[in-house]
């Protein structure tokens, strides 16, 4: 395995933990998974998760492509330095357990709008559908699309994505594909696993603080690095 592949392993790793725990979505799998099955939760975040991944990289990939590699390296240097500022003012203005709070009281007005309309046709429905319905098919459930959805569309725009995008055009795809892959199915498993319990005794000021050191780190070493033709 050439260098520069464990250089963009090693980086979108680190980066995608960092980001990812204590993240909006972090949250989201983490009280899904106490409400419903915790297979069908993982498999949709995760999916969310990995489709996000390849496509952040495939923009990164194809960036210098299309600009000059000079100015995507500039570029990329300037958005470490922006999230690093970003992540640290976040660490420094916001409370603990804001985001937990929000992402559960918006889940909770989610399935109270959703409940009352659906539960008696559901529960009809889903008696007859579980004896035909293949093991395969199982996982295209409502329950699975309702993670998909919510992380995918948690995930867009969102400073991780933007970081990805900007690390992949920097380093070699490769190598930030399968780091950004793994540090999302830890961070996701994580908090499937350990539910709200382990989401509430994460400290989001130490992530967003630890975020921020890093991303500066990694500005730093982009700004001293030189360009590859």
């Amino acid at each position: 395995m050439s260098l520069s592949v464990v250089q963009g392993f090693t980086k979108s790793l680190a980066m995608t933990v960092l980001s990812e725990i204590g993240d909006k979505t972090f949250f989201a799998a983490a009280i899904l998974a106490m409400r419903h099955p915790r297979r069908l939760v993982l498999s949709g975040c995760l999916a969310a998760l990995i489709v996000m991944t390849i496509l952040s990289v495939l923009v990164g990939w194809a960036a210098p492509n299309l600009i000059s590699r000079k100015w995507t390296h500039h570029v990329t240097t300037l958005l470490f330095f922006g999230f690093g500022l970003w992540s640290l003012w976040d660490a420094f203005n916001e409370g603990e357990a804001e985001e937990l709070a929000e992402v559960e009281a918006k889940l909770d007005a989610d399935l109270k709008a959703s409940t009352g309309t659906t539960k008696e046709n559901n529960k009809v429905d889903d008696d007859l559908k579980k004896q035909r319905r293949p093991v395969i098919t199982q996982f295209f459930s409502p329950i699975f699309l309702k993670a998909f959805s919510i992380t995918f569309f948690g995930e867009w725009g969102d400073k991780s994505q933007l970081a990805t995008i900007g690390l992949a055009a920097d380093e070699n795809p490769f190598g930030v594909v399968l780091g950004g892959i793994l540090g999302q199915a830890l961070c996701t498993t994580a908090a499937v696993l350990g539910g709200k319990s382990l989401a509430a005794q994460i400290s989001e000021r130490v992530v967003a603080l630890s975020g921020g050191i890093l991303f500066i780190v990694f500005g730093i070493q982009s700004f001293l690095s030189t360009v590859e033709s």
